[in-house]
């Protein structure tokens, strides 16, 4: 007992001075007392992490801190502040607004106008960001949120007393109106930025939180709803599905009404596990594929790429430019450059240009009208938000690499339109007619997704190198019920807001 103590109490020893510490702050303005967001923070001038919306953010030292070790805090627009590890205590951080001096600026100004500064930007284009092959680490959150606004079904005629409005009714009822849903990896991703032919990931970790009982489950309701067919519809049937002046032709599932015997159960149930080890294969490789898209679109969606969206470069005489002050950031002057649509452009912004290299470091951006406008037949579709942040910062290399970017989507779908649905059979003496229900449904519902990306180390690879490497689809999400906060213990990520940390399943 004596020597199991004292390995004990040995292994609590190892563990305990080998447990990674954590800072957790908040970084706060100190005028204006309003929480800072999208600082880098950094230890020892080495990889870091990049403070959220609200101005939180958590840091993992993995290593004995000594009292040469320092967090080193930047902001656009802020005095880098430097706190050394041993002495750091307080949750609260304050920053103060970086004060320009008048000589200061006529140093490194040059007096370009706004129409020289954006010629120089395209000039250095090329020149100033890495296009080759990086390995990136990253981490990565999509946040999803649906809300159904309308849902009704008003049943005209239906030659099946089961298929009633009470029917459809309760179906819609056990439809949930509103959902929330969070997707978290960390990962390593190769190849090149934002070309995803070009790109190989490598998911470390994955996270996926949402409410199981928002799921629609219709096991009950295809349980009851084939038995209605088996007893109203004939095996040999097809339907005709119309709805107004349109229409299409469906032929009838016959395994409605096959009887399975003992024997071809069991073969069906081995049959299933295979199916099942395939699926769970397939779900690997869907959610990296998925991912992968996800990540490289984010990053594609910059002003560098000469197809982006964003064409306030390329395409300069459309939009007026305003060089509205000076900034300050990592002991560079940035042009503060706020730009919008003369006429018909999508989008408006702020872009951040260092005046040394004419590098456009961060932009700002938000759609001036809706992106996209579809309202036909009773079918409507709108694309009426996407706005965003991107964060680029210098490398070993001397170029500039993407750290951070967001971007907001919001949609709205909505269907007003007659539903008819006939069931018609050519082996039935008489009329082909059997039954028919007719309907008219109203939908609509609105979606936003939130995309969030933080890259903490940038390294150069070669094409030799990226050409070994092998995408293997090797993890799946863990399921979260509620927000666990010891999930990504140990890892650097972007901190939760509000609402993800209050997250929780209903029991």
């Amino acid at each position: 007992m004596k020597r199991l103590y004292t390995a004990s109490l040995f292994i609590l020893i190892t563990v305990l001075l080998n447990a990674q510490e954590s800072i957790n702050a908040k970084l706060i303005d100190s005028i204006s007392s309003k929480p800072i967001p999208f600082a880098t923070i950094s230890l020892n001038d080495n990889s870091g992490v990049i403070s959220n919306a609200n101005g939180d953010f958590s840091i993992y030292l993995r290593k004995k801190t000594s009292n040469k070790d320092s967090l080193k805090i930047r902001c656009l627009g802020y005095e880098p502040k430097q706190i050394a590890i041993k002495t750091f205590k307080d949750s609260i951080i304050l920053l103060n607004q970086k004060i320009i001096e008048l000589n200061e600026v006529l140093v490194s100004n040059k007096n370009y106008s706004t129409e020289e500064i954006i010629e120089k930007i395209n000039e250095n284009l090329k020149i100033n960001y890495d296009y080759s092959h990086i390995k990136s680490k990253l981490f990565y959150r999509a946040s999803y949120f649906t809300n159904i606004t309308k849902s009704d079904v008003d049943i005209k005629k239906s030659t099946i007393p089961e298929f009633n409005q009470q029917f459809v009714d309760s179906i819609l009822m056990a439809m949930p109106k509103n959902s929330d849903d969070y997707t978290e990896i960390l990962a390593n991703i190769y190849g090149k930025s934002g070309v995803k032919s070009e790109q190989k990931l490598d998911i470390i970790k994955a996270s996926h939180l949402y409410d199981k009982s928002k799921e629609v489950s219709f096991e009950s309701y295809e349980e009851k709803f084939n038995s209605i067919v088996k007893k109203h519809v004939k095996r040999d049937s097809y339907f005709k599905i119309k709805s107004g002046f349109f229409g299409t032709k469906e032929d009838m599932d016959s395994t409605y009404y096959d009887n399975i015997g003992k024997d071809e159960k069991a073969q069906q149930t081995d049959a299933i596990i295979e199916e099942q080890k395939k699926h769970e294969k397939e779900r690997k490789e869907n959610f990296l594929k998925y991912r992968k898209s996800s990540i490289s679109s984010l990053q594609r969606n910059s002003f560098i790429f000469e197809d982006s969206d964003f064409n306030f470069l390329t395409k300069s005489n459309r939009y007026d430019f305003e060089l509205e002050d000076y900034s300050f950031l990592n002991d560079n002057f940035v042009y503060k450059i706020s730009f919008k649509p003369k006429r018909k452009e999508d989008y408006k912004g702020t872009i951040y240009v260092n005046t040394d290299d004419f590098a456009i470091v961060r932009l700002d951006y938000e759609n001036v009208r809706p992106l996209k406008n579809f309202n036909l037949l009773g079918l409507s579709y709108q694309h009426f938000l996407k706005k965003g942040t991107l964060i680029y910062s210098k490398a070993d290399t001397d170029k500039y690499v993407l750290k951070y970017a967001d971007t907001e989507d919001g949609t709205k779908f909505g269907i007003k339109r007659p539903l008819k649905i006939i069931e018609k059979n050519k082996h039935t003496k008489g009329r082909r007619k059997q039954n028919e229900l007719s309907s008219d449904i109203h939908f609509a519902l609105s979606n936003t997704e939130k995309s969030e990306l933080v890259v903490f180390e940038n390294n150069p690879l070669s094409e030799a190198n990226f050409e070994t490497i092998t995408e293997e689809p090797k993890i799946k999400p863990i399921y979260l019920p509620a927000y666990d906060p010891d999930f990504w213990e140990g890892y650097d990520v972007i901190e939760p807001n509000q609402a993800i940390k209050d997250f929780k399943s209903i029991e």
